[in-house]
């Protein structure tokens, strides 16, 4: 059966958006926008039709409603205009509303701070911890030599160049988003979370939103890392910004 709404979180790397997932996913209304691609299908040449079925299925609430969250990567919007067969000159949001019907509401998460967003991917690669559950013990790990700064600086585009093939993606078809802000989602979760379901059209009335599902990773160390990459990337530079 097809979601009578879709919709779609895009995200670029450590701004909340699995909190988001979590959070809408325990409201019982508002789908399970999980990483579905990303997780079971890493290899978008070898997706078939009822792996999308699928997919529909394991997102969507009872009442119809159906989410996904994913960074933008070309090659997923290019395996659907060919599993679907539409024209070239079809508009890419067209071509993903296809895949994933009457996906009309469109989530854009985003971080002001690109250095912290970076600082923090990287923390998470080295570590492993990519997220900590609200109220348990942080890992023991042992970050003295692990801060690099032509990988935090490879991520900071990295991230920069997601959110602008994001906003492309959302400027060739006219989509105006819903933006949360990282910065601001984390000090008002539960009022973030209505604001979304009032978005999608759902009632908020009697609606129960779990409570955070993860606590804050960044730490002395992170902070440490951003401090020195901000004076490291800038250094030499005859108006330094920050």
């Amino acid at each position: 059966m097809k979601p009578e709404l879709s919709y779609t979180i895009w995200f670029s790397q450590r701004t909340g958006s699995t909190l988001l997932n979590k959070a809408l996913a325990s409201t019982g209304v508002a789908g399970d926008p999980c990483e579905w691609l990303h997780f079971q299908h890493r290899d978008s040449a070898t997706l078939k039709r009822e792996d999308l079925e699928l997919i529909w299925q394991q997102g969507t609430t009872p009442n119809g409603v159906f989410g996904i969250k994913i960074n933008y990567e070309q090659r997923w919007v290019d395996a659907f205009r060919t599993m679907f067969e539409l024209p070239a000159e079809t508009h890419n949001a067209e071509v993903w509303s296809t895949a994933f019907p009457n996906c009309t509401k469109h989530i854009y998460m985003t971080r002001r701070n690109k250095v912290r967003m970076a600082v923090s991917w990287w923390r998470a690669i080295v570590s492993g911890e990519w997220h900590r559950g609200f109220g348990e013990k942080p890992m023991e790990y042992n970050f003295d030599d692990e801060y690099n700064f032509d990988a935090i600086n490879h991520l900071l585009v990295d991230g920069s160049m997601c959110e602008a093939a994001i906003e492309d993606f959302f400027s060739e078809s006219g989509i105006v988003p819903l933006t949360i802000v990282y910065e601001d989602f984390i000090l008002d979760y539960e009022g973030t979370v209505l604001r979304v379901l009032e978005y999608l059209g759902l009632p908020t009335e009697g609606v129960k939103v779990d409570p955070p599902s993860f606590d804050r990773l960044a730490d002395e160390v992170s902070e440490q890392w951003v401090q020195r990459f901000r004076e490291e990337r800038q250094k030499d530079w005859e108006f330094v910004k920050w």
